[in-house]
């Protein structure tokens, strides 16, 4: 009998949900806080060192700077900037949507150590001797821009102008910022058309004041710039830039609106494949997914998380990933379908069945997530830090919400005699009253003898690996300043570039390049990189000259050579930490052999991906990195299906003999094989996307993945499997001559 108040529950259910998504989404969407990659801004690691001898940098004093920063950044006028203490000596700083990054770089390094000096360049008066906040832009009795300060004592600016005065005719009373002892001098700047002090102004009286007014040729937004920088008051340290990335609004406007258009198309191809395949629980996977996507977005926000463009490829990516947890569960269903089940058995039998797997592939992802957060750069955070609230919400959309939602169907009894609806064709479904317990599933790749070719596969892959380590040690890693340091500039332009032109830009600079690469469509786009770490006026220079020239401000990277070691260090050790871990938990839940051969495949998968890198000269940088171990998370989930259907094979079957064991891997991986390749189509459709219509800043990370999603299919049909039965066969072999030789012992 048809229930149809579960029918018309389902409806309610899934309008609820749509009216909800579609009151709150667009307001959810907005509140969520771009990073500086999606709307322009800086990030700088500054090393912070003392300004005198033998003072140490404490934690008192890394606060103290981080105060005297926040200060600098208000005069700005950014929201919500960040700034991080790192280790014992470093800061990390974050402003996006700053407008004028060549003024805020200057305005955060400037030391804004003010002192009145005479024409020897002796200290008279410094910092320490104004007032707090006391110092406003003003005008002088002529009408020009001027500062004005007050002073806590007026005796004693009585008794510095005295003593000016009397130095006549060298009565100059010399105001320098940020003077470099040894290296700045009145003498050296005094003929310049430009020097280095703000003022130098004739004292022909003395003054008993505290009032006092520097005048020089200020524009009213430079006077103002020195008043707020005197009011913040004087850094307690010297910064040192040993890394920095900037990127320029209309690149971040630009990466915006590509992966969002990249991720529409990945998303509607993978939700369509569902309903063609799956029909109706495609359907269920349709809504569930949306909800999955809302979640994520919803958790971001509560979190107040910032959201940058590996970010949002990592939600993509889920999108395709968290589609695995519904074809497992799918397939199981149709699996006990096949096998002459009623529709209310195979759902409740594949929700079981399906569930610890599950489970075990959103574990190893979340550990290879954990990874990339604890030794990632921010850029990376933000990727592993959507990548694991992705496998959360996966798991409670698709677990549970497909368990509710497609629960109400089935239990309406509307389908009972319809499996079509679930993509199984009727022809396909044995008779129950002849199924045993040693019945296998029908399949379309019963043929298949995947162990009988496993020493080819063993070939392939070992030619590979050869093939790759000669690439290696000749052509080696085309490796971007993240590990090999030095500046990267991105230009882009509206109309076509040649490298020609680029140069001869550089070259006005007088800087010159070790590479230039074109790409974009029409060649709009450069990317430029530099052996050396460009200082903070060369960059000021060349964004300004750039913007000028196309319009468009550049993107600029900077990385140090010790701040290139150890992002290639942690790179190593990242990788290192996370394949333990996957271990030790596969060994856990399954058995040591297992999870051997599955740390192979994961090394193989990696090494191609390397291998691809060297072969193709694409760049390898910290998204890189981030790709290998998504593929890694994303491999071993492949291969624990496979091994979770070993598992339950064995325990239905007397595996006495290596033929037994044979017959074994071959039904796991004739059974699973469909759902590989299903899994990785979604998830090919996602990344292919992001490849053809995603942006430039993220087109080698998605190289990276489809070289990776290829090998993980590969290595989790054709090795991993293979490589067990190996291992498993030679214990099997050992057990037995174990066992003979016990029964003999006796009648000796």
């Amino acid at each position: 009998m048809v229930k149809r108040s579960r029918i018309i529950a389902f409806f309610l259910l899934v309008v609820l949900l749509g009216g909800m998504m579609g009151t709150t989404g667009e307001k959810i969407v907005k509140d969520i806080k771009l990073g500086l990659d999606l709307q322009g801004g800086f990030e700088i690691l500054y090393e912070v060192k003392p300004i005198k001898e033998g003072e140490k940098i404490t934690k008192d004093v890394l606060l103290s700077t981080v105060s005297a920063l926040n200060k600098r950044i208000n005069v700005l006028g950014v929201s919500e900037p960040r700034i991080d203490v790192e280790g014992n000596d470093r800061i990390r700083v974050q402003l996006a949507g700053v407008k004028d990054q060549n003024k805020a770089r200057e305005i955060l390094s400037t030391e804004a150590k003010l002192t009145f000096r005479d024409v020897h360049d002796n200290v008279l008066m410094d910092g320490s001797d104004l007032v707090e906040g006391g110092a406003k832009q003003t005008f002088d009795d002529k009408g020009k821009p001027s500062v004005g300060i007050k002073l806590k004592d007026a005796n004693k600016f009585k008794q510095v102008t005295e003593k000016v005065l009397s130095m006549a005719p060298n009565n100059v009373l010399v105001i320098w910022l940020d003077f470099e002892e040894g290296v700045d001098s009145y003498a050296k700047e005094v003929g310049k058309e430009h020097p280095k002090f703000i003022s130098a102004a004739q004292v022909n009286e003395v003054f008993n004041q505290t009032d006092v007014s520097i005048v020089g040729n200020f524009t009213v937004e430079e006077a103002k710039q020195l008043a707020d920088l005197l009011n913040a008051g004087a850094l307690p340290v010297e910064l040192k830039e040993i890394y920095s990335t900037s990127v320029g609004a209309q690149f971040g406007e630009q990466a915006l609106q590509k992966t969002i258009l990249a991720g529409i198309i990945g998303i509607a191809l993978a939700f369509l494949f569902m309903l063609v395949f799956y029909r109706l629980p495609g359907i269920v996977a349709v809504v569930t997914l949306s909800v999955y996507i809302y979640l994520i977005l919803l958790i971001f926000d509560w979190m107040n998380g910032v959201l940058t463009l590996p970010g949002i490829a990592a939600l993509i990516l889920g999108v395709g990933m968290a589609v695995d947890a519904n074809i497992i569960t799918y397939e199981r269903i149709k699996d006990e379908l096949k096998l002459g089940k009623s529709l209310m058995s195979a759902y409740r039998i594949g929700n079981r069945g399906s569930f610890g797997t599950i489970l075990d592939a959103n574990i190893t992802t979340i550990i290879a997530g954990v990874v990339l957060f604890a030794y990632g750069t921010s850029s990376v955070k933000g990727f592993a830090t959507m990548l694991i609230i992705s496998v959360l919400a996966s798991f409670i959309t698709a677990v549970y919400g497909t368990r509710i939602l497609l629960g109400l169907l089935v239990k309406s009894r509307l389908f009972d005699k319809k499996p079509h609806y679930f993509g199984v064709n009727p022809k396909d479904i044995l008779n129950i009253a002849q199924v045993t317990d040693d019945t296998d599933v029908p399949t379309k790749f019963a043929r298949l003898d995947f162990v009988k070719r496993s020493k080819l596969f063993f070939a392939i892959s070992g030619a590979m690996v050869v093939i790759g380590l000669v690439l290696l040690f000749t052509a080696k890693l085309n490796l971007g300043i993240d590990f090999s340091s030095g500046t990267r500039i991105d230009l882009m332009s509206e109309t076509s570039l040649t490298t020609e032109e680029v140069k001869q830009e550089l070259n006005k600079l007088r800087l010159e390049p070790k590479d230039i690469v074109l790409s974009g469509n029409k060649n709009e786009m450069a990317i430029v990189r530099f052996l050396g770490v460009l200082d903070q006026n060369e960059i000021s220079q060349l964004k300004s000259h750039f913007k000028e020239k196309y319009g468009i401000e550049p993107n600029v990277s900077t990385v140090s050579p010790t701040v290139g070691k150890e992002l290639a260090r942690n790179a190593f050790i990242s990788v290192l930490i996370a394949s333990v871990g996957i271990i030790i938990y596969v060994t856990v839940r399954f058995e040591m052999y297992m999870a051997l051969a599955a740390i192979v495949a994961l090394l193989h998968d990696a090494f191609f991906i390397i291998a691809f890198f060297s072969l193709t000269r694409l760049e390898v940088d910290l998204t890189f990195i981030a790709a290998v171990l998504t593929i890694v998370g994303y491999s071993i989930n492949d291969t624990i299906v496979t091994f979770d259907r070993i598992r339950y094979l064995m325990k239905k079957r007397k595996v006495k003999t290596a033929d037994d064991l044979k017959d074994v891997v071959n039904k796991a991986l004739q059974q699973t094989f469909g759902r590989s390749v299903n899994t990785v189509l979604t998830v090919v459709f996602t990344v292919v996307a992001l490849l053809l219509f995603g942006s430039e800043a993220i087109r080698n990370f998605s190289f990276a993945l489809l070289a990776g999603l290829v090998s993980g299919t590969y290595s989790s049909l054709f090795i991993a499997a293979q490589l067990w039965f190996v291992w498993k066969a030679k214990q099997l072999k050992k057990g037995k001559q174990k066992r003979e030789q016990l029964e003999v012992e006796p009648e000796v």
